[in-house]
């Protein structure tokens, strides 16, 4: 009886049994994203705080335009996932498929302003390391900035990246037309990875960029 029923797994006696699991699964894995970035910024507001200076003249070297227009990429690419959702929710096809591709290629545009960014610090020897040079009194201790500026963005990228490779997932199947009113349940669970990725940059745009900007 349920192999009748299209999109149902074979493990699920219906469909709203398998979301609630792919809903739990979801949280779960998340869950453990929390605790793997709550650890990366609990030791970025340790090193703050004991070489404020240090990380104060780190980021001014960033470019705060850079940062302050992907954070507007990504609200707007939260607000088209919405979008996303909701046309799988009332079985809109051509709105899947159109607001999936928006907000891949918004995904794409902050990637390519991240690549800039970094390109840019490579250019400029600010990358840790033997070849690493910082104008200044802080030649040191600024490498200690700029080791969790690649590091959580370089995490924070790598998630963006596969969050792009899974909407590319989700376009398939729209294309498909295999999404229904019924039977979404992946458009929601991957929107929600999505819009954690984008709360994950929310906390990193102020901690990296605005470091004491008013000085």
């Amino acid at each position: 009886m349920t192999e009748s029923i299209a999109g149902l797994e074979h493990q699920f006696e219906t469909l709203e049994q398998q979301h609630e699991a792919g809903w739990l699964g979801m949280w779960a894995f998340l869950a453990t994203e929390i605790m793997f970035f709550g650890g990366m910024f609990t030791g970025y507001v340790i090193y703050r705080w004991a070489y404020f200076g240090a990380f104060a003249a780190g980021s001014k070297d960033l470019e705060i335009w850079a940062g302050t227009l992907n954070t507007l990429v990504l609200i707007c690419s939260s607000f088209t996932m919405v979008l996303a959702v909701h046309a799988a929710e009332t079985g809109e096809r051509r709105g899947q498929i159109g607001f999936l591709l928006a907000t891949m290629f918004l995904g794409t545009v902050f990637l390519g302003v991240k690549g800039y960014e970094w390109t840019t610090l490579f250019r400029d020897h600010h990358v840790p390391g033997i070849g690493f040079h910082f104008s200044g009194p802080y030649q040191n201790t600024a490498q200690i900035f700029f080791s969790f500026y690649f590091a959580l963005t370089g995490m924070h990228a790598l998630h963006m990246v596969v969050g792009v490779g899974l909407l590319t997932f989700l376009l398939v199947k729209a294309w498909r037309a295999e999404f229904t009113p019924a039977h979404h349940a992946a458009v929601d669970i991957i929107g929600l990875y999505w819009h954690f990725v984008d709360i994950v940059w929310i906390f990193l745009f102020p901690l990296l960029y605005l470091v004491d900007r008013h000085r």
